[in-house]
């Protein structure tokens, strides 16, 4: 939902020139004798490729240190290739960005939109699939002048807080998670929730989940976002090996696969050229 914050703390610090090692299966910390990565880059610990998410089903869950979701099962295939374990770090959503910025963690996980100002403080892999925002409610709106008077929730962090916020005014209710946000929507002390659509479709099955038209008033509304893996500026090597990856598996039809796995339409994988919102 990623779609999500632009929230980063300004600190960088160097990441740690451990080599990537070789691990039997992504999220095992085994070692598998002979296992030779495709590429060579660094990771703040030796063999494990650590990934900070603020759990967002269906893009990205956690359970223990192992990844799942539609992100997960990315990272988890890449690893495997490079022959690294996996170590998820769930944190809240406004501080996924900044683990990775301040070299604590390796990747950021979780349907994180490509957008301008997100690019001017971590590195950006090409696109990896299209997300669209989405209004979840009872009644099917899908206009951004239609929730004006409705009691409107975001999720705090989310790319279109701000312009929501001077659209909506007192209107809007802005929660710390997904799953508060959805308990409201579901109790009837909230009327529309704005989330992402795999999100929406995910979290509230038996509500109506529109796709948002286009309206200059929020800009995340105008080109369904492309995704993305931010990295640390500081690490150009693992960017270009995970960019690499996400060309093969849009290729051979393997991300369209995951996609479909979790309830997206293949056809997402198609994002087209690289472009930022925002």
């Amino acid at each position: 939902m990623p779609h999500r914050s632009l929230t980063a703390a300004a600190a960088v610090v160097v990441l740690a020139t451990a080599l990537t090692g070789c691990a039997a299966s992504s999220g095992s910390t085994g070692v598998a004798a002979g296992c030779k990565p495709k590429d060579t880059f660094s990771t703040i610990a030796k063999g494990t490729l650590t990934v900070t998410l603020s759990a967002l089903p269906p893009f990205i869950t956690s359970q223990g240190t192992t990844l799942g979701g539609i992100d997960g099962d990315i990272l988890n295939a890449f690893a495997k290739e490079e022959c690294v374990t996996v170590t998820a770090t769930p944190v809240a959503t406004a501080a996924v960005i900044p683990a990775v910025q301040t070299g604590r963690s390796d990747i950021a996980a979780g349907s994180w939109w490509r957008s301008a100002s997100r690019a001017k403080i971590v590195g950006l892999t090409q696109p990896v699939y299209l997300d669209q925002m989405a209004f979840v409610s009872k009644e099917g709106y899908d206009t951004v002048p239609s929730l004006k008077g409705k009691t409107v929730g975001t999720v705090d962090g989310d790319l279109w807080v701000g312009e929501a916020k001077a659209y909506y005014g007192d209107d809007l209710k802005i929660y710390k998670s997904t799953t508060d946000m959805y308990q409201d929507l579901k109790a009837g002390r909230l009327q529309v929730a704005m989330d992402s659509f795999g999100s929406g479709s995910f979290n509230a099955p038996n509500l109506k989940v529109k796709v948002a038209k286009p309206n200059s008033v929020i800009g995340a509304s105008l080109q369904p976002p492309q995704t993305t893996f931010p990295i640390s500026f500081q690490n150009p090597a693992l960017l270009k090996a995970l960019d690499g990856f996400i060309a093969t598996i849009k290729a051979n039809g393997q991300l369209a696969k995951i996609l479909e796995s979790h309830g997206l339409p293949g056809s997402a994988a198609n994002t087209g050229a690289p472009r930022l919102i925002g």
